[in-house]
């Protein structure tokens, strides 16, 4: 009997770590000394195995030895114990699902009860997500525990903590089940700092080797062939730097002389007090511009029929075009900021046209209203929009004075509008709600021209593509999906996270679309083919915004932690993380010469970044890995506004709008 017990733990064992040969030359063997004669294994030896079998079970062994590696992780010394600490989260998070995958419910709940704390400031959406397991079979069921179980996990410390991570390991967690958790633990020649945390701990659902494949894929990420811009250059008509400052200043003057307080609020999340950081970064105010040192994107065909622009509106973007200023870390953009105010946390959403003229807001009432700052700007000083819960289908609100309140209300959807988009001419606005639809409104005939339906659950994200015409969307269902405005049914459906995407960019030259989700990785995906041909992985938390450089080589992501994370598109690599923020970054805008990138977020801040600097990367750095970090040029504080959406106009002047928190 003893002789069977002891072929069972060992075929058990092999099952479990997944020796499927030599699990079946084991059984051969058995088999064959059964047929020629009974053998006996040697007591000690037999012990050995069976008391080891049994320990693999015992649920108070994982209790205990997480608590023993956490004692002795938080006692090490200062220098190493912010990167030892890493590791306690993806170990913490296998002994639970162990626990469960073995029956141990109860012990499971106490285990994930006692020790869940150490981890809820960076981990708290993974958590309350696994807080759902509550059977072995959840883990297969649910997508999101199955991948993490399916998934290893890759640590980068430095060598000295290896030896440390090590000895650590040997006197509480096995180590034969580390092994079994983790492709490597891989070294550094130094301990890194505290800010390089997002890049050194990565759980992927679909598998760090599986990222890698897809990333090798070819893409082209160069501008549209006989683009405006193009033309202008072979022409050089560009102003001189005098006239654009002149520009500027005169297009700064109007808008100033637009900016009014609208309505808004923001439904849900917390929002955190305003931090003035006082960042180093002279402007001058006749600064010299440095000439553009970096080499010309490539040309690249469209893959999707381009719509006609018209001719007027051609000439128009031409103009701009001509009178843009050129923005460096010396020549920073004026800001016209648009605050919201007076609708009770109503709020969830506002968008701001190409040239600042029209504003839009969602709320939670189902209703998308949209302003138009000339309008605005003739009314009288006293013109603080008031009419926050107003249901009258009217297009106009009488104020208190008995004055107009001109701001168009578009009454369709049938639940709250968390996201819209103006079209790159602003004739055209797209809304998208948790009813499941996006509709298209017209802002010259002011009434609903289309709805689309194809998602099945709340759509976050509706994003206009450069050239008009076509659009993408991203939902709750786990996918984003590419539309045009004559068709009433997607034309592509990207298919591929694991959770939530909350965000959705297009590239430049309007063949990829970028998307975010709640799985902490940023995907790239090929319009044409619909397939995935880059994964971004290096994320904390959820991702909430993008933006595309306007070459189109970089791509920056921020998330719900205030990281921002800069990428390069070639490669799949991240340039450089940006550190700053103290929460939610909402909203990120590429100025148009690509020279600078401007942040938004639920701190009450606006972030400038130079660009230019960090992605001049020296050859051997790129080859060891390692990069610079975005100097941040300056901090823009409100009083108490959160950022919702940041804008640069085709001129370099950028917009900004957020709602007025009185209890941020």
């Amino acid at each position: 009997m003893e002789e069977e017990e002891i072929e069972k733990a060992v075929i058990a064992y092999l099952k479990k770590k997944g020796f499927k040969q030599t699990e079946l030359a084991f059984q051969e063997e058995q088999q064959q000394q059964h047929t020629k004669t009974s053998s006996s294994t040697d007591p000690d030896i037999a012990k050995h195995i069976l008391s080891f079998s049994e320990s693999e079970n015992v649920p108070a062994q994982y209790h205990d030895g997480y608590s023993k590696l956490r004692s002795w992780t938080y006692s090490s010394l200062d220098q190493y114990k912010h990167e030892l600490l890493r590791v306690l989260y993806p170990v913490f998070i296998h002994c639970f699902m162990d626990l469960v995958a073995k029956g141990h419910i109860q012990e499971a709940r106490v285990f994930f009860n006692s020790f869940r704390e150490d981890h809820e400031m960076m981990h708290l959406r993974d958590l309350q997500k696994l807080e759902g397991v509550l059977s072995p079979s959840h883990l297969e069921e649910m997508e999101f525990a199955h991948s993490l179980r399916q998934s290893k996990v890759n640590i980068k410390i430095c060598q000295c903590n290896k030896r440390f991570f090590w000895s650590g390991v040997e006197m509480s967690i096995s180590v034969q089940k580390l092994n079994g958790w983790m492709f490597a633990v891989q070294r550094r020649k130094e301990p890194g700092s505290i800010s390089d945390d997002a890049e050194v701990v990565t759980l992927v659902g679909s598998g760090q080797d599986a990222a890698n494949l897809i990333n090798q894929r070819e893409i082209h990420w160069g501008l549209l062939e006989d683009s405006l811009e193009e033309r202008l250059e072979k022409t050089g008509s560009l102003l001189s730097d005098l006239e654009k400052v002149e520009g500027e200043t005169k297009e700064g003057d109007l808008d100033e002389s637009k900016k009014r307080a609208v309505e808004g609020g923001k439904q849900g999340g917390s929002l955190k007090k305003s931090k003035k950081d006082k960042v180093a970064g002279g402007t001058g105010k006749a600064a010299c511009i440095e000439g553009n040192t970096v080499p010309a994107a490539p040309r690249v065909k469209p893959e999707l029929t381009l719509p006609v622009m018209p001719t007027e509106i051609e000439h128009s973007i031409l103009e701009d075009l001509r009178n843009r200023v050129q923005l460096s870390s010396v020549a920073l953009p004026s800001v016209s900021f648009y605050t919201f105010v007076n609708t009770h946390n109503g709020l969830n959403c506002s968008s701001i046209s190409y040239d600042g003229s029209l504003v839009a807001g969602g709320f939670s009432d189902s209703s998308l209203k949209l302003w138009d700052m000339a309008k605005l700007g003739q009314q009288t000083s006293s013109s603080i929009l008031q009419g926050e819960n107003d249901s009258a289908p009217s297009e106009h609100v009488l104020g208190t004075n008995g004055r107009k309140r001109s701001y168009t209300l578009f009454r369709g959807h049938s639940g709250p509008v968390y996201s819209a988009s103006f079209s790159p001419f602003g004739d055209f606005l797209l809304s998208s709600s948790s009813d499941s639809t996006v509709r298209l409104w017209s802002t010259k005939l002011n009434a609903n021209l289309v709805c689309y339906k194809g998602h099945n659950y709340p759509v976050w994200d509706v994003q206009f593509s450069p050239v008009g015409h076509y659009f993408a969307s991203a939902s709750h269902d786990r996918t984003a999906r590419i539309w045009s405005m004559d068709r009433i049914q997607p034309l592509r459906i990207m298919a591929g996270h694991l959770s939530d995407v909350d965000c959705v960019q297009w590239h430049a030259n309007c063949n990829y679309i970028a998307t975010g989700s709640s799985d902490k990785t940023v995907r790239l995906w090929d319009v044409q083919s619909g397939e995935c041909v880059r994964i971004f992985i290096g994320h904390r938390s959820m991702v909430l915004s993008l933006a595309m450089s306007p070459d189109g080589r970089y791509m920056a992501s921020g998330d719900e932690d205030g990281t921002i994370m800069m990428w390069d598109l070639s490669s799949g690599r991240c340039v450089t993380p940006l550190v700053g923020h103290t929460s939610c970054v909402w909203t990120i805008a590429f100025s148009c010469e690509g020279s600078l990138l401007a942040s938004g977020s639920a701190d009450c801040t606006v972030k400038l970044w130079d660009v230019t600097a960090s992605t001049k990367v020296p050859k051997a750095e790129e080859k060891t890995g390692s990069t610079s970090r975005l100097r941040s040029l300056k901090t823009l504080p409100t009083k108490s506004t959160p950022v919702y959406s940041l804008q640069f106009s085709r001129r370099n002047l950028l917009f900004a709008a957020g709602v007025l928190s009185k209890g941020v």
